[in-house]
């Protein structure tokens, strides 16, 4: 038997560098005396008013020099491998709910840099470090096809995505493949919708076209079916309506169609469209404060569909309690960075997955060229990873999805309570 590594942290550092939309972040290394991790911290564009301060006032210098002066020496001596006491640490430095101190950009970047620094020294893939040695399986890729709302500039559909779901798939790579094959079908059916479309994408790479919200689940229905048809497996459709941003304070303001929808009116709306696309998965149809609407709708439809809160959680464990007591959701979108620390992430996950709801572990529109977060679905056991469909910064998650199968050999299988849970 060899010595076991020393996976004591010995220094820290931090630089500024650009994330996938162009914009400044934050990316941090953590030296180990046996091991070495690196990671940077994504950026959301329709950020809900729950999450943790990305930047303290606003300036990543700022945040820069107070890593140097506050957070980099009191780290050091701390074990890597214990992820709990660092990310402890990480809260009592910045003293604050929100990290409004360090900034939130900070302490998650810090904190997946230690796991990485910690599953390096270990010699074992950070999936395993984070859930252990007999996790076996693999999220669905959640994947947004046509893009609207804030991510197209209001110049597309009202609803900000429309997603696809290949919960039929019986391995990583032909859930991967299904949704590329989807994204294509749909582009042909938009040349034919608008044959001056350009084939313009949005900071996911979903197609940013201008059609309405009726247009864009008509042609990517059509398109799912062709393809679930070809690869002999279920497709299921979603949408992400990020309703805080249609929400005025009395109204849902759809621009494009010419319609405003009171709580009631978009609950009737959202209804429908689970009824007549049979959708799967809907995040945020309401907004970031309308808990009795969630629950109304989670009430309605059951297991059939996946109602999930993203803004209305915001990974936060406090607002989830809330959420469970009140019946509203039956999914949640993890989003480390929204919280801060991997901890309270997987605080997150425990909580939701004890009380039946589904944890969707997702990336941000203004990502980052790291595959961590699909260790971190893996490792949370998340049913479902939401990480776009192409685009380098997106595949680079993707694609370690199919080298952690590969990796797992024999032992892997997708995640069947998700698919259970579906087909009821």
């Amino acid at each position: 038997m060899g010595l076991m590594p020393d996976t004591t942290i010995e220094d820290l550092g931090i630089r500024k560098i650009f994330n996938s939309r162009g914009e400044e972040t934050v990316e941090v290394e953590v030296y180990l005396t046996d091991g070495y991790g690196r990671a940077a911290a994504p950026a959301g564009a329709s950020r809900g008013s729950h999450e943790v301060v990305y930047f303290p006032n606003n300036d990543v210098d700022l945040a820069i020099s107070t890593f140097e002066k506050s957070v980099a020496p009191d780290l050091m001596g701390l074990d890597a491998s214990i992820q709990g006491e660092v990310d402890t640490r990480l809260e009592e430095i910045d003293g604050t709910e929100n990290f409004s101190r360090i900034g939130g950009a900070v302490a998650i970047a810090t904190s997946m840099a230690t796991a990485r620094a910690a599953s390096n020294a270990l010699e074992i893939p950070l999936y395993q470090h984070l859930g252990g040695a007999n996790i076996r399986d693999l999220p669905y890729p959640l994947g947004n096809v046509i893009g609207g709302g804030k991510h197209s500039r209001g110049l597309g559909p009202d609803i900000q995505e429309f997603l696809v779901l290949p919960y039929g798939a019986q391995d990583i790579y032909s859930a991967l493949k299904a949704n590329i094959e989807v994204h294509r079908a749909v582009f042909k059916e938009l040349v034919k919708a608008d044959p001056t479309f350009t084939g313009g994408r949005n900071d996911e790479g979903a197609w940013s076209a201008r059609i309405s919200t009726s247009t864009a689940l008509d042609i990517l229905s059509r398109a799912v079916k062709e393809v679930s048809s070809k690869m002999g497996f279920e497709i299921g459709i979603g949408v992400d309506m990020a309703a805080s941003t249609l929400w005025n304070g009395e109204k849902y303001v759809y621009t494009n169609e010419g319609v405003s929808r009171t709580p009631r009116e978009q609950l009737e709306f959202v209804k429908g469209l689970i009824e007549k696309y049979g959708l799967v998965y809907v995040e945020d149809p309401f907004h970031e404060e309308d808990f009795q609407s969630f629950a109304e709708l989670t009430d309605s439809v059951g297991d059939k569909c996946l109602i999930v809160g993203d803004d209305l959680f915001t990974t936060n464990p406090s607002r989830l309690s809330r959420g469970i007591k009140e019946g509203a959701a039956n999914a949640i979108i993890i989003k480390p960075d929204q919280i801060g620390t991997l901890s309270r992430a997987w605080e997150a996950v425990r909580l939701a997955v004890s009380n039946g709801y589904v944890p969707v572990v997702s990336h941000r529109s203004g990502d980052t060229e790291y595959e961590t977060l699909a260790h971190i679905a893996v490792g949370f056991g998340a049913p479902i990873i939401k990480s776009g469909v192409l685009g380098g910064e997106r595949m680079a998650k993707l694609n370690e999805l199919i080298r952690i199968q590969d990796y797992m050999g024999k032992a892997a299988r997708m995640n069947q309570s998700l698919t259970q849970r579906l087909r009821r």
